[in-house]
């Protein structure tokens, strides 16, 4: 998988002003909507929303990953902010969350959001990529981290 399929530099946030978990949602979806991924932003926030209640999708180790298929997406697209003063995500480990993943994909489609997750949970697992999406000022080093 590359991110670049579903990452661009309009969807890179590297100081995002929320500080909670319901607004850090808003502002990630806020992007997705400007970028004209979405055809419904409040019918989105519902379904992420409602996946949150399932389960929060704070992975720990600083990371969430929030996400959804919903048929007010029109493609899959991946949103990424960075939180410097951290939020309460209710997070496995107990930890605030700096690194943000919002995926978006239509509710018609198969796995692809598993897959985007797993790629992406894969590569957050290792130190060296969180500290470069910590310290990246660029949507270059957002991808560069992701070469790591």
């Amino acid at each position: 998988m590359n991110i670049q399929d579903l990452l661009s530099a309009t969807r890179v946030k590297f100081n995002l002003e929320a500080s909670n978990k319901e607004d850090v949602i808003n502002e990630l979806i806020e992007i997705l909507h400007a970028d004209g991924k979405l055809t419904d932003k409040a019918k989105y926030k519902e379904a992420v929303l409602r996946r949150e209640k399932e389960f929060s999708t704070g992975i720990g180790m600083g990371i969430a990953i929030p996400h959804a298929k919903d048929s007010s997406v029109k493609e899959a697209a991946l949103t990424f902010g960075i939180s410097r003063t951290g939020i309460d995500y209710e997070a496995l480990d107990g930890t605030a969350a700096h690194l943000f993943f919002l995926i978006a994909v239509p509710a018609d489609s198969n796995d692809v959001h598993l897959k985007v997750l797993s790629y992406i949970s894969r590569k957050l697992m290792h130190q060296e990529v969180r500290d470069k999406l910590l310290s990246a000022a660029t949507y270059e080093d957002v991808l560069a981290a992701f070469e790591a």
